[in-house]
C-alpha cells in the first residue's frame, strides 16, 4: 500500500495522473458555458468599453446576482436591450418567466470611469430547478473597435450597444469589443504637457493593458485575437495643443504596437469623423506600409459627419448618428473579415 501512495505521488507529480475535478455548478463564474468577450480580469470584472458576457439556459426563468450596486444592459433571446439601473443582489431577469425550452442571455455592464463608479463584478447567475447552461455557437471570427468616446458610445441611448462599434459587430454577426474610453488621447499626456492643464490618458501606451488606469497589468493578447482592429483616435488630442509631428510619431508608434499585439489582423486607420489629424493619419498608414506592413489600410471618412442631424453636441454621435456611421463603416469592415 506504501509502494502504491509512493507511485501515485510521483505520477501526479509529473502529471501523468489525472485527478477528476469537481463538477462546475451551472451559472457559477467559473462555468465553461459563460462566454467572456472582450478584456476581463481573473475576479470576473469587464474592463474597457463593450465588454460583455454571453451564455444559454434552459428553462423560465434566470436571474444576476451582483455584489454591490452597478448598472447594466441585458438582452434575452436576442431582444430589446433592457437597462438595469442602480441594482445590487439577486436581479432578477424574468419577472415574467418564459416559455419553457433553451434560451440565451447577454450581459454588458456599464464601463467604471470618471465619475461613476458601480461594482461591475459578475458573481454568477441563479436558474431554477433542473435548469442548466448550454455554450452558444462562437463566431469564426472578431473585431475589436479602438478610439475615446465616440468609439465607447457617450451620450448614445444604451452606451457602448448603441455605438457604431456594436451595431456593426452585431450586424456582421461577429464577436466585437470596444477598448476605448472617454476622454482617451492617442499621446500620454500630464497636466503640464496639456495646454488644457489637465492629464489626458494616451491609448498609445494603455492599449496593451487590461484596463486604463494606471498600473493596470498587460493583457494576455493570446486570450482572443480579432481579424479586424479598426484605429479611430484623435479627437482630443486636438484640444491638448498635441502637435502634428508628435501625433504623427504617437500614430505611427500606436499602429505597430497593435501589429505586434494582433500579427494576422487587418488593421484599418480612420480619419476621425470631424477631420482632424487626416493627413497625419494617413502618413502614419504610408509609413507602416513602408516598413512592410501590408494588412494595413486608412479608410477616409471625408464626408461622413453631419454634427447638425449626427449629433447633440456637434462632437459625439446621437443614436441616430451612430446608426448613420455604422452604415458607412460596416462595408470596410466586411470586405477586411473577408480579406
Amino acid at each position: 500500500m506504501r509502494f502504491r501512495t509512493i507511485i501515485a505521488t510521483v505520477l501526479l507529480t509529473l502529471g501523468v495522473l489525472a485527478v477528476p475535478s469537481p463538477a462546475l455548478a451551472a451559472g457559477e463564474p467559473t462555468d465553461p458555458n459563460i462566454e467572456y468577450v472582450g478584456r476581463w480580469s481573473s475576479t470576473y470584472v469587464p474592463q474597457w468599453a463593450g465588454a460583455y458576457l454571453r451564455v444559454g439556459f434552459t428553462g423560465t426563468t434566470v436571474a444576476l446576482r451582483q455584489r454591490n450596486t452597478i448598472d447594466f444592459w441585458y438582452s434575452i433571446d436576442g431582444g430589446a436591450y433592457r437597462k438595469a439601473t442602480n441594482v445590487s443582489g439577486t436581479v432578477n431577469l424574468t419577472p415574467t418567466p418564459l416559455a419553457a425550452g433553451r434560451h440565451t442571455l447577454l450581459v454588458s455592464y456599464r464601463i467604471v470611469a470618471g465619475s461613476y463608479t458601480g461594482d461591475a463584478i459578475f458573481q454568477g447567475l441563479t436558474l431554477g430547478a433542473g435548469q442548466s447552461t448550454y455554450k452558444l455557437a462562437k463566431p469564426a471570427k472578431g473585431v475589436e473597435f479602438v478610439g475615446d468616446s465616440i468609439t465607447a458610445g457617450y451620450t448614445a441611448t444604451n452606451m457602448a450597444l448603441s455605438a457604431y462599434p456594436w451595431i456593426i459587430g452585431e450586424n456582421l454577426g461577429t464577436q466585437h469589443t470596444q477598448i476605448a474610453l472617454s476622454g482617451a488621447c492617442l499621446r500620454e499626456l500630464t497636466a503640464a504637457q496639456s495646454t488644457r492643464g489637465i492629464r489626458c490618458y494616451g491609448l498609445e501606451n494603455r492599449y496593451t493593458r487590461m484596463s486604463f488606469n494606471d498600473n493596470a497589468p498587460e493583457w494576455n493578447f493570446n486570450r482572443y485575437q480579432p481579424a479586424v482592429v479598426i484605429v479611430n483616435i484623435g479627437t482630443n488630442d486636438t484640444g491638448h495643443g498635441v502637435n502634428s509631428t508628435d501625433f504623427r510619431t504617437g500614430y505611427t508608434n500606436l499602429l505597430r504596437i497593435v501589429r505586434e499585439r494582433n500579427p494576422y489582423a487587418r488593421i484599418l486607420a480612420l480619419r476621425i469623423f470631424k477631420g482632424s489629424w487626416a493627413a497625419e493619419t494617413r502618413q502614419s498608414v504610408l509609413d507602416r506600409q513602408a516598413a512592410g506592413d501590408t494588412r494595413v489600410s486608412y479608410v477616409d471618412t471625408t464626408g461622413w459627419w453631419d454634427g447638425a442631424t449626427m449629433s447633440g453636441d456637434g462632437t459625439h454621435p446621437n443614436d441616430h448618428g451612430h446608426q448613420v456611421l455604422a452604415t458607412k463603416l460596416q462595408p470596410f469592415v466586411a470586405t477586411a473579415l473577408a480579406g
